[in-house]
This record gives C-alpha cells, sequence and structure tokens, in this order.
C-alpha cells in the first residue's frame, strides 16, 4: 500500500478521481454520470452530472480529519436546520444500502474513504460583481439564526465535532489545521511577532470566557464562499469545519483574505447590522471581534503552511504571510 501523502500532487488527482468515480456505483445514478472535481481542500468535492442535466455533489473526506461519527454529526445538524426551516441546506443522498455515508477503497490506499453524495445546490455566490454590505448583512441574519438554533437545539447523543478553542486553533500540541509557526515564509522575525500576537490572543480569549451565550456549535467558515442565493433564496452549504468555538469566530470568517483591505472594518459593521436585525449582539462580544479576525488571520497562515498543495494556498502563500505582519502590528497598538 501506498502513503497517500508520500505521492506526487498529480498522483493524488489521480487515485482521488477513480475513487469518486467508483463512488457513484454505491448510490442509485443514471450509468453514464460524468464526474469532474470542483474543489481539493481539507476533502475532495466533485461535480457528478447525467446527460439528463440532473446534478450532485460527491465529496471524498480526508483521511483522519473527521470519524464517521462526526460526519454524521455535520449531516444530523445541516439536516435539522433544514427540517426546522432555520436555513436551506444540502440534503444527502442515501447510498444503495441506506446509508448516508459511504466507504469507497483503491487498491493504493491502505483503508477506504468516507464519501458523502448531496443533491446540487442551485444558486450563485453572493458579492460576486457587486458591493459587498448587502451581502454581508444578510450573512449576518443568516449567522443570527443557525446561532439561535445552535443554543436551542437538542443535538443527539452521540453527537461530536471538532472543538475550535484557542488550543486546537493556534496551540502548541494539537492544532486542527497545523502550527502558525510552520506557515509558508515565517521567518525568526515573523515567528516573534506572531507569537506576541498569539499570547495576547490567548489572554484576551481566557479573561472572554466559554459560556453558554458565547461559545457553542458554529459553522466556522460562515464566508460568502459558503452562501448560495437563488433568487430570494439564500442557502448555506459546506458545514465540514462545523464545530464548537466562539459565536463571534463566526463574525470574523467573513473577511477572509480582506482582513488587510481597508473596507474590512465597514464590512464587519455591515454584518453586524445584519445579525441584530434576528439577535442582540452585546456590546463586550462586538468588541471582541478584532481578536477572532486575527485569530482567524493567523489560522489561515497555519492552514495555507499545512496545506501547500491546494490551489488556495499556492494563491495566497507568502503574500499573505507577509499582509499578516501589519494586522499583528496593529492588534498589538490597539490591545496591548
Amino acid at each position: 500500500m501506498t502513503d497517500f501523502d508520500a505521492l506526487t500532487h498529480d498522483q493524488q488527482l489521480g487515485i482521488l478521481q477513480e475513487m469518486a468515480e467508483a463512488a457513484t456505483a454505491n448510490y442509485d445514478l443514471p450509468a453514464d454520470v460524468s464526474v469532474a472535481m470542483i474543489n481539493l481542500s481539507e476533502n475532495a468535492t466533485y461535480k457528478v452530472a447525467a446527460r439528463d442535466g440532473r446534478r450532485w455533489a460527491l465529496r471524498i473526506h480526508r483521511d483522519g480529519y473527521h470519524s464517521r461519527t462526526a460526519i454524521q454529526s455535520e449531516l444530523a445538524w445541516l439536516t435539522d436546520l433544514r427540517q426546522t426551516g432555520i436555513v436551506p441546506t444540502p440534503v444527502p443522498v442515501a447510498g444503495r444500502d441506506g446509508e448516508q455515508i459511504q466507504r469507497v477503497g483503491h487498491a493504493r490506499l491502505a483503508q477506504p474513504r468516507n464519501v458523502v453524495l448531496s443533491q446540487w445546490e442551485t444558486g450563485s455566490e453572493p458579492g460576486i460583481g457587486e458591493a459587498l454590505a448587502e451581502p454581508f448583512e444578510v450573512l449576518g441574519e443568516v449567522t443570527a439564526r443557525m446561532h439561535i438554533h445552535a443554543r436551542q437545539w437538542k443535538r443527539p447523543s452521540w453527537f461530536t465535532r471538532h472543538v475550535w478553542d484557542f488550543e486546537t486553533s493556534l496551540g502548541e500540541e494539537k492544532p486542527h489545521w497545523g502550527r502558525w509557526r510552520d506557515g509558508m515564509g515565517v521567518d525568526a522575525a515573523k515567528a516573534k511577532l506572531f507569537g506576541r500576537t498569539v499570547e495576547l490572543i490567548g489572554r484576551r480569549l481566557a479573561a472572554f470566557g466559554k459560556g453558554h451565550d458565547r461559545f457553542g456549535l458554529i459553522h466556522c467558515d460562515l464566508r460568502l464562499a459558503n452562501l448560495l442565493i437563488d433568487g430570494k433564496t439564500v442557502k448555506v452549504i459546506d458545514f465540514d469545519d462545523c464545530g464548537f468555538g466562539w459565536y463571534m469566530y463566526d463574525a470574523a470568517t467573513p473577511i477572509s483574505f480582506y482582513e488587510h483591505e481597508p473596507q474590512a472594518a465597514d464590512l464587519i459593521q455591515s454584518w453586524t447590522t445584519g445579525y441584530r436585525r434576528v439577535l442582540d449582539l452585546p456590546k463586550a462580544d462586538e468588541d471582541e471581534i478584532p481578536t477572532f479576525v486575527m485569530l482567524r488571520r493567523l489560522l489561515l497562515v497555519a492552514w495555507i503552511g499545512s496545506h501547500a498543495e491546494t490551489d488556495l494556498a499556492k494563491s495566497m502563500g507568502l503574500p499573505y504571510t507577509e499582509g499578516t505582519l501589519g494586522l499583528c502590528e496593529a492588534y498589538l497598538n490597539r490591545f496591548s
């Protein structure tokens, strides 16, 4: 058997493509479907299309990132969000055996991967070719509805998801996305500045606390790329990172990759405006959003370093690390 991580990027893509094509046999799909990759990040996602126009989204889960129970927990939450009318979410498709999670192997891999098929969601990402203020207000409203649901929902007893606290995000032991010190281009000088920033983030989050009104089940990646606008309907997709974290972390993820731009503060204001249309937002929580923005920024520095083979990491790379320096200095000046 082969160590998948030791393969070249092209070899990995070839194996994943073969697995995706093989996975379609586990479902009641037309025999003539085509399978094309649309995204490679934590997981490999494919568009499955039939000649009659029907489409599905197929996800091959990364080995070792989520357990089968954790994936089932993700599906349970997004299903309840949809069925209770909070927000439209993807509809999982069961395999021929009735299971929503399928196991698909490959001759060159030591163990099979978890695979989930969902109905294709129509719509387009908001903000493309338009001003971002209104989409951010919509995003704030949707996020508030999801936070209300998370606080009231009686989760299944077996429910389990990642915890996104300080230690699992920027800690030294077992950060989910790798160590920020291993980010692209993080030399001794940058590590010193980033380290001071991380220490301040840790102190502020410890003071902020994890009370029920501040810490709970969140999407963890609620940015415009994970919204679909279909007429007057707003849909939320990609719950792969959902887990337990600070609610205001969901205020920071929308401006991922915008953090360093002049419009960032206005976008956060638009988000909070939308959020307050649905749910009260205490001033103390709003005042801490800059801490979550820095947390997210350094978390992405770590992610880029540990996912250097992905197209997103390649497109961001060193400039993203360099652009983080000024944000750290501004954060330290503001809160030290």
